[in-house]
């Protein structure tokens, strides 16, 4: 392991738990539901105005507050109204790895932070982070913006070189990577979305970790 690396970023959705337990999945069908239910989008609209959304302001919920001064809270209440124990369980493969890492690790999320520690609670880990690093706390300014992260290595007093940035998100990755974080890609063995690493599970993370040059 590089010895200037001193914090692991986590993502939470997707990175924390793997992709095929479906929760984000649910969550994006809430999502839909929100801008039908409350917003009146033509259900044969909302999927292509997402995609839209998100390549412009890189979450659905930025789009919406400025196009429909939705109020982020009542959306956020909304999307994680979901009964975490469908999807989510103990890991104690992935508690026991994340106390014996060495890094301070931190979650940085372009979700809430109540959502995140729900998560974190039913993943039973919440009590390896020291921080969780949220859509409030960057003052709805998120990932893929480039301030998201500036912002996050202000606050943990930290250069982006001693950081290491584990993520299932391409473009995420790619702005990590452009600032000199290392980064890390979960869930995909796919070059092309640049990471300098891939694992198939964030429990790899650990293997990989001890496998990085000094």
């Amino acid at each position: 392991m590089r010895k200037n690396l001193r914090y692991a970023l986590f993502d939470l959705d997707n990175t924390i738990y793997p992709k095929s337990c479906g929760l984000m999945h649910e969550i994006g069908n809430r999502i839909n539901r929100y801008m039908v239910e409350r917003l009146g989008i033509d259900e044969d609209e909302v999927s292509r105005r997402r995609v839209a959304f998100l390549k412009k302001w890189g979450t659905t919920l930025n789009a919406l507050r400025r196009h429909y001064s939705v109020d982020p809270d009542e959306f956020l209440d909304f999307v994680h109204d979901i009964r975490l124990n469908q999807y989510l369980q103990k890991d104690p493969a992935l508690d026991g790895m994340l106390g014996r890492l060495k890094l301070r690790k931190v979650v940085f999320t372009n979700a809430d932070a109540r959502h995140a520690r729900r998560v974190l609670s039913h993943a039973g880990v919440l009590r390896h982070f020291e921080m969780i690093l949220d859509i409030h706390m960057l003052d709805f300014i998120n990932k893929p913006d480039r301030r998201a992260y500036s912002r996050i290595l202000d606050f943990i007093d930290a250069r982006p070189e001693e950081c290491i940035l584990i993520e299932d998100s391409p473009v995420n990755i790619h702005t990590a990577k452009e600032l000199g974080m290392v980064t890390v890609m979960v869930g995909s063995e796919d070059r092309v979305d640049g990471a300098h690493y891939h694992i198939q599970r964030i429990t790899d993370f650990e293997d990989l970790l001890s496998s990085i040059p000094e």
